[in-house]
């Protein structure tokens, strides 16, 4: 791995109730009645996510949030204790992004810290700790860093201010000429009190409402490569991810769950999974049929023995075909206009060329590497959750309604997520667990094997898109219509909406907004509902989108006989921050020398939550058709930076998790069920397959973007005109078709 940093100056040029009701907890008509009841509400939320964005923010629990006497606590984000001590406190979820080391690098530089004596603490569900651009406390959309930049800075400068006129009152000297350093407060004349021993007077200060921040130039600690503070926890293995939760007198439950949304258990074998030693109880709910027991084996033997045939409804047919010839469907009927400019017909019309293409990507999973899980405990009017969850705020409002108590009542305990990729955002796993123990009675610790999440998993959606662009007879476009054809995310997620020109902005993001100059064009939607449940998946939308409109601008620089480099330079004119990271990922791939003998090189730019990135992929295509990609050179302006550690590492995890998919990722359907099951036929990128990743960080005073998914977009892109440079060969669908290229 290189990291490297640039000015950017020199860059930018000018289951049903009544089968339910069998379990042996049903034991009289009112529990019955009850349970019912129950499950009808846990099946609404199950299948709709259906909750107004406060339905999470709940009162906080006064016993978790109260700072002993002793302690200096000014905010819900900070609090310092009299040996000097300092401890951050983060809202967000920790899913290997680095949010547990950004948020109190924020902190502990406005506070002036001592970075030595700062430690970090996950916090309670809380709505002090909402994500200002969500509204709720969640995690998703790469929005930690640049949603909190100003709230968590605030808090530590205010922590700061109140220090410093503690300090200022002990000496009887004008704050204004005391100053910090590393977790002291310094008098003109070399009289030094560390904060510690600041904390009781500081207490007493009024707090600032809008403490002024640091310029950057001043910054001492972010901006700087950093250590992560939770990297000891996960090398020593004292770090608690979600899987690691117990509780005396739990029961672990192992579910067999629907194969496709609206899928209902028409028989099982409940004798059969209740002979296996260790299983206590089998309870059906509405996304399945789970078998509790005493530890994970025997629940799974117990699933497995459970036999159960499924009605799958309206989906019986579903096939990988069907879903094809629904994209069709949907790109014929995309009269959703998402982007208009000028007029295509003229463009059309004045063009010298037409050349058109269309590209398609299927359904992904998540593939999480920690299976989802979630410890729930129903105990009267309280619920108490053990989960490595994205929403933690939602998940209190859900949950209240799952168990029937009041919000408030739900305690939300967020460990350590192995892999979230916005899986983990959605309430199906903590609805579940909550389900079962309010249900069992008991603890439950629900586990979802692989096979069963990725067979009735929330997935990447399929998409489709039509090209057709008019050259002039230089080779520039003057015209550029596109189709897009895609299932809904915002309907699925149930808590956005379609806005009522028709248009899923996540089916177009990165195609309707790509950054070229293009003086007629035309983007339009069409949905398309093949009937497998879609969810946010790392990047969303432009996950595909970025592949499909990188790939066609490559199709009109080869149709121009131009560098691809120069004919995208050309067209980002007025785009000088996209332009920038493209030209400096060019030259430090060594774009204008000739690659290593044998192979072959492919570059793409994108924008995504704020970040732009470019990637150049190094690639060589064997005899046999099988890629290898040897190295990605990327170039990031992320605007303002936290850790450029995590930026690189991040930009390196985006690089596997795009490149996985390009390569390999498919989820396919037959007579209504998923074909895929585990890693064996879902598989992600070995180790041995890992491009050399060299990554290069634009100094740039812009505000602060997203890095958690922008490196995903460009990556596929870039590796399928690397493809083409060696082969001649477009690929136009992934994941890539190698046997294609054994005929190139």
């Amino acid at each position: 791995m290189g990291i490297t940093f640039e000015h950017a100056a020199r860059l930018a040029p000018a289951a049903s109730a009544d089968q339910a009701s069998r379990d042996e907890t049903a034991s009289s008509a009112t529990a019955a009645t009850s349970r019912r009841s129950l499950l009808k509400g846990g099946a609404a939320l199950t299948l709709s996510f259906a909750l107004p964005l406060t339905a999470g923010r709940a009162l906080a629990q006064a016993a978790d949030t109260a700072a002993p006497s002793n302690t200096f606590a000014p905010n819900a984000w900070l609090r310092i204790t009299p040996d000097g001590k300092v401890t951050v406190v983060c809202g967000s979820a920790e899913m290997g992004q680095g949010v547990l080391t950004a948020i109190p690098m924020m902190v502990a530089e406005e506070l002036d810290a001592d970075w030595a004596q700062v430690s970090v603490e996950q916090a309670p569900a809380d709505t002090a700790y909402n994500n200002p651009m969500f509204g709720m406390q969640a995690t998703g959309g790469s929005t930690t860093v640049r949603a909190h930049w100003t709230p968590v800075r605030q808090a530590g400068a205010a922590a700061r201010q109140m220090l410093v006129a503690a300090a200022a009152k002990q000496w009887q000297l004008d704050a204004a000429s005391l100053r910090t350093e590393r977790g002291q407060v310094l008098a003109p004349d070399g009289r030094k009190l560390g904060y510690g021993a600041l904390v009781a007077e500081a207490a007493r200060q009024p707090v600032p409402d809008k403490p002024a921040l640091k310029d950057r130039k001043d910054f001492r600690i972010m901006g700087k490569p950093t250590r992560r503070l939770d990297s000891a926890a996960k090398i020593n293995g004292t770090a608690k991810f979600g899987i690691d939760a117990k509780v005396d007198g739990m029961l672990v439950a192992v579910m067999a769950r629907a194969p496709i949304a609206g899928a209902k258990p028409k028989a099982f074998d409940e004798g059969k999974a209740k002979a296996v030693k260790g299983v206590r109880k089998v309870i059906a709910i509405p996304s399945g049929v789970a078998v509790l027991a005493d530890g994970y084996w025997a629940a799974k033997q117990g699933r497995d023995a459970l036999g159960i045939e499924w009605d799958l409804g309206e989906h019986a047919n579903l096939s990988s075909d069907k879903v094809s010839s629904t994209l069709e469907d949907g790109l014929q009927h995309a009269t959703a206009i998402a982007r208009e400019e000028g007029n295509v017909k003229d463009g059309a019309a004045t063009s010298a060329r037409r050349i058109s293409a269309q590209y398609e990507v299927p359904y992904l999973a998540h593939a999480c590497m920690e299976p989802l899980n979630c410890l729930a405990w129903v105990r009267g009017d309280e619920v108490t959750l053990w989960a490595g969850t994205q929403s933690q705020g939602p998940a209190q409002g859900i949950l209240s309604q799952v168990a029937q108590v009041t919000p408030a009542k739900v305690k939300v305990n967020t460990l350590l997520l192995g892999g979230g990729f916005g899986r983990r955002f959605a309430p199906d796993f903590t609805i579940d667990a909550t389900l079962l123990s309010k249900l069992s009675g008991s603890p439950v610790k629900l586990i979802y094997a692989r096979e069963d999440d990725m067979a009735a998993g929330y997935y990447r959606p399929a998409s489709r898109v039509r090209f057709e662009a008019g050259l002039d007879d230089k080779g520039q476009p003057r015209m550029l219509r596109a189709e897009v054809a895609s299932p809904s995310i915002m309907a699925a997620s149930g808590f956005m909406k379609i806005p009522d020109n028709g248009v899923d902005a996540m089916a177009v993001e990165g195609l309707a907004d790509h950054p070229y100059t293009i003086p007629n064009q035309r983007i339009a939607y069409g949905r398309a509902e093949p009937g497998p449940q879609v969810w946010f998946w790392r990047s969303v939308g432009h996950s595909q989108n970025a592949f499909f409109i990188e790939s066609f601008v490559d199709e009109l620089a080869h149709a121009a006989k131009a560098d691809p480099l120069k004919y995208r330079l050309a067209l980002l004119d007025q785009q000088p921050r996209a332009r920038g990271v493209l030209a400096l990922a060019a030259e430090k791939a060594g774009w204008s020398r000739p690659a290593p003998k044998g192979r072959f090189r492919g570059l793409a730019v994108a924008e995504s939550f704020g970040t732009y990135v470019a990637e150049v992929a190094e690639v060589s295509v064997g005899k046999d058709g099988a890629i290898k990609v040897h190295k990605v050179t990327a170039a990031v302006d992320c605007g303002q930076t936290v850790n450029p550690q995590t930026i690189a590492r991040q930009i390196e995890g985006a690089v596997v998790y795009g490149l996985t998919a390009a390569l390999y990722g498919r989820i396919t359907f037959k007579d209504g069920k998923v074909e895929q099951s585990n890693f064996h036929d879902y598989p992600v990128l070995r180790m041995n397959e890992m491009p050399k990743v060299d990554v290069h960080i634009v100094q740039s005073d812009a505000a602060p973007g997203g890095i958690g998914e922008p490196g995903t977009p460009p990556i596929a892109p870039a590796v399928a005109n690397a493809i083409f440079a060696a082969t001649g060969k477009r690929l136009r669908q992934l994941p890539f078709d190698t046997e294609a290229l054994k005929k190139a």
